[in-house]
């Protein structure tokens, strides 16, 4: 590719909301320009890279066995209703209407789509393992669209689904599945990690995240010093403490504390460590108000309170007038010891082997101090409802967890007969009877991993890629081209050389000083720089520098081949 025949738009500035490095850099190198909030225009150059990570993962799925299709991304009504999910999936759900009325939605993911096409298409046992993928734009409507493609609204996604007669056959294809998605990310030069993961709105038995390592990831990841197990926090789980609950040594007793309502502030206050107080979160359940307790210098657990039975499958805090209409306090005042009997108390396992500790008072400016279970406060029971810190034991008993930021760019499903059932897709098996099929479901976030890339990838002067990510491998800079025809010339056929080897190649002939031209190329993340200049030549080389690197090397014409690849 001849530069000047190119659309390339660099900018130095970029919006003050680009808050993190890749949607600055994508924004700085005209990557992409944004439409409206959460939905982008790719330019040629993002194109590029979204098409080089797009052709990856195509190949490594084609080698998998999967078969690709392409599916309606505007889905009726209908089709979700029949598997519950219209209303539960909720304000992510863009739905639309037609001139006639007819209610869809613009697809957020295809599962209700791909099992009406096999329950129509797969007829025996015969026809299957089967795998099927797409690669397509997908629309989620979120609450806050921000980092840039990181968490848009409109994204390029791969999803594949798996129809099988049995379950270890679903566990075998998993298991494909798994091992294609670390060849995936292993060609693309990314540092990843497979964990065990909630299986969230897509529902199903296992799970696991493929996670790119990267500090500003939204995601924490747990991970075991001494052995392989790795799972993201939400899923995670807190082993029960060792030790048994001491007995009670301390009289109950409310003391005031007229300003302090968080557990900083109390525990300041009267001179205890966070640890020793107990935390009382009041959520919205079934049949009322639970209340949630753990440590206080611990957090609970969203995913897993909303697994708990009380709860209809989410956990949404109650609010301040709730509360108070609830137990007659207001929120930071709010303790397990005299909660009213219809309000469930569910307690952490650590949080339940504390004895004579803090909590709230259950009444505005007051807490309890020498609280013991049972004596003084009713335990509906203990469950794990807290998300694990640095330094747990890991829950597969080797070793303790570390925490890293992750970005999840991939996700593998066993989802069971969850869709089948609802919209009947059966096939006859061996004995001529019909059986629900088995599912599996598979998705790689393709525009999200050039943003994962790029935050793990980067430096002062811009993108780093990883090879086979680069827009292009290698770029020719020829030095005033315009006035010396020699280097103009041996440019020209550097750029012809290399070409004809099958080498993705740039030539920048915009005729630009060096310094903003090589600032350009350093921008866009081209991984290898070749200069042609009147003073190399003379001496018989070019000037090389692999991006990332501060030296310049001087290399001859017969090098070059073998120094790329």
């Amino acid at each position: 590719m001849r530069l000047s025949r190119f659309h390339l738009a660099t900018v130095k500035e970029v919006p003050a909301d680009a808050e993190i490095a890749s949607h600055r850099l994508m924004l700085r190198t005209g990557m992409i320009r944004k439409l409206a909030a959460g939905i982008y225009t790719w330019s040629p150059l993002g194109l590029r890279v979204l098409s080089k990570v797009e052709n990856v993962v195509r190949e490594e799925m084609n080698r998998a066995g999967a078969l690709e299709l392409l599916m309606p991304s505007v889905q009726p009504k209908e089709l979700w209703e029949e598997t519950g999910r219209w209303q539960k999936f909720g304000g992510q759900l863009l739905k639309i209407k037609d001139r006639k009325d007819a209610e869809y939605c613009y697809g957020p993911t295809h599962e209700e789509v791909i099992t009406d096409y096999a329950r129509n298409e797969l007829r025996s046992y015969k026809q299957l393992p089967v795998n099927f993928y797409q690669i397509q734009t997908k629309f989620r409507d979120e609450i806050r669209p921000r980092f840039g493609v990181m968490r848009a609204r409109e994204f390029l996604m791969k999803d594949a689904y798996s129809f099988h007669l049995t379950a270890d056959s679903l566990a075998d294809e998993y298991r494909n599945m798994y091992d294609t998605y670390g060849r995936i990310f292993t060609r693309l030069g990314l540092k990843f990690r497979a964990v065990q993961a909630d299986t969230g709105a897509i529902g199903g038995n296992a799970s696991h995240e493929f996670q790119v390592l990267a500090d500003s990831g939204e995601d924490a990841i747990a991970f075991s010093s001494e052995s392989d197990y790795a799972a993201n926090i939400e899923k995670a789980e807190s082993l029960a403490p060792a030790q048994a609950r001491p007995a009670p040594a301390q009289a109950l007793e409310r003391v005031p504390t007229p300003t302090q309502k968080t557990i900083d502030e109390v525990s300041a206050f009267l001179g205890v460590k966070p640890a020793q107080c107990v935390k009382t979160i009041l959520v919205r359940g079934n049949d009322g108000l639970v209340a949630l307790c753990v440590r206080g210098d611990h957090e609970v657990n969203e995913v897993k309170a909303a697994k708990l039975a009380e709860m209809p499958g989410e956990s949404v805090l109650a609010d301040e007038a709730e509360i108070v209409r609830a137990t007659g306090t207001k929120p930071g005042f709010i303790g397990p010891v005299g909660l009213p009997e219809n309000i469930p108390v569910i307690v952490d396992r650590d949080a339940a082997v504390l004895a004579d500790f803090v909590c709230g008072g259950n009444a505005d400016g007051t807490h309890y101090r020498g609280a013991n279970w049972e004596r003084d406060a009713h335990v509906t029971r203990v469950e794990d409802i807290r998300k694990v810190v640095e330094g747990d034991a890991s829950p597969d008993g080797r070793g303790t967890l570390s925490i890293a930021r992750g970005i999840e760019v991939g996700h593998v499903f066993q989802l069971g007969d969850r869709y089948a059932e609802a919209l009947k897709a059966t096939v006859l098996d061996d004995a001529g009877k019909s059986q629900v099929m088995q599912m599996g479901c598979y998705g790689i976030g393709v525009s999200r991993i050039v943003a994962a890339a790029i935050e793990q990838n980067h430096d002062d002067a811009g993108i780093l890629w990883p090879e086979p990510m680069a827009p292009w491998q290698v770029v020719i800079c020829p030095i005033n081209a315009a006035q010396n025809a020699q280097v103009r010339e041996e440019a020209d056929k550097l750029y012809a050389e290399l070409s004809a080897r099958g080498i993705d190649v740039l030539l920048d002939d915009r005729g630009l000083r060096p310094g903003p031209m090589f600032a350009d190329m350093e921008l866009i993340g081209i991984p290898h720089r070749i200069v042609v200049s009147e003073r190399g030549l003379a001496a018989g080389t070019f000037e090389y520098r692999r991006r990332g690197e501060s030296e310049n090397r001087a290399i001859a014409r017969d090098e070059i081949a073998q120094l790329i690849s």
